[in-house]
């Protein structure tokens, strides 16, 4: 079958496209014909192998796995001896390994059934974004009806879900974005829309914010670029920050410090910022597959490309500046 590989660290060039071995489900597991995959900012990190601490598990010199891709839909080509929920030809999506491939191997209990009316692109943007806005507002976020809640970084591939997350959970919603994505955010459903070119939402200096009296119970940060202080401004006296995004150039030793001084602030004061990594599992993607089946969320795709094109795709992804998903697509995607 043809995947994208990739055996050494580096930019979008060291991604190539070869002929490798058909996978072959465990008994836990289902085959995939792949029909559509979407890649995420996790997929550049780790092809570039940084930050370098990472490299004790990825691999030191060169990648241990070397294959792009997590979020998939596609058509169950065989099942494992144990799955029992899933037959072969069924349409599904969800998360795996190496999903930008002509096939996929991943455990039952990370797909769902794909609604008859979603279409395989749309599936396949849900299993990282998707799940990362809903755990993030839902879980630890504790959105509620009524919150004031505001978006950082709401034209990309989990701040046009989170706005859209946000609003089916009947908050008052603010999206923060550049000047070109400002109509799309707002078109998704944002309340307000700010522009960051023009306004620092955090400044206590009404010439620069003049919404500067402005208070939230949630920040759903998916930048990465104000620190957890800064957000204290605009928060509420028990509001919350769930950062979810770091800045493209961060350091290992910048993150760092900046996560060890947002967990002490966080548990000095009754203002807290709650980090979490989101896992794909099946009553979450069910749920979001649903939302788009009925009208209530969709998703935003920026743009689409082949699997030969994947290195294309991901310097794209890297410049930084993709509204909402780009799309990876094989035969049949739509």
């Amino acid at each position: 079958m043809k995947a994208i590989v990739y055996r050494e660290y580096g930019s979008p060039d060291v991604l190539k496209c070869e002929e490798i071995e058909k996978p072959v489900p465990r008994d836990d597991e289902v085959l995939l014909k792949v029909r559509a995959a979407s890649v995420n900012p996790l997929d550049w990190r780790l092809m570039k192998g940084g930050p370098l601490l990472m490299r004790l598990f990825l691999g030191l010199t060169k990648p241990r796995l070397g294959r792009p891709g997590v979020d998939v839909a596609g058509e169950v080509e065989a099942v494992g001896g144990n799955v029992t929920q899933f037959k072969p030809g069924d349409a599904v999506f969800g998360a795996s390994r190496g999903t930008l491939a002509e096939y996929a191997c991943t455990k039952a209990s990370k797909l769902a059934m794909k609604p008859d009316n979603v279409t395989f692109e749309q599936a396949a943007s849900l299993a990282v974004a998707g799940s990362t806005a809903l755990q993030g507002l839902r879980n630890h976020g504790k959105i509620q009806q009524g919150s004031k809640v505001l978006i950082n970084g709401a034209a990309g591939g989990v701040g046009t879900f989170a706005v859209q997350i946000a609003k089916i959970f009947g908050a008052e919603v603010t999206g923060v974005c550049s000047s070109r994505n400002v109509d799309m955010v707002r078109s998704i459903g944002a309340d307000e829309v700010i522009d960051y070119t023009q306004r620092d939402f955090t400044s206590s200096d009404p010439s620069n914010n003049p919404s500067n009296n402005q208070r939230y119970d949630l920040i759903f940060d998916c930048v990465g670029n104000h620190s957890f202080s800064e957000f204290r401004r605009v928060l509420n006296p028990d509001g919350k920050v769930v950062p979810i995004g770091a800045p493209h150039d961060a350091s290992v030793m910048g993150l760092l410090a900046s996560m060890i001084k947002t967990v002490v602030l966080s548990a000095l004061g009754s203002q807290k910022a709650v980090m979490f990594i989101a896992k794909a599992n099946q009553n979450d993607l069910a749920q979001l597959g649903q939302l788009i089946a009925e009208g209530k969320l969709k998703p935003v795709i920026d743009r689409r490309y082949g699997l030969s094109e994947a290195s294309e795709a991901l310097r794209y992804l890297e410049e930084g500046h993709a509204r909402g998903k780009v799309i990876i697509t094989l035969d049949g995607a739509q």
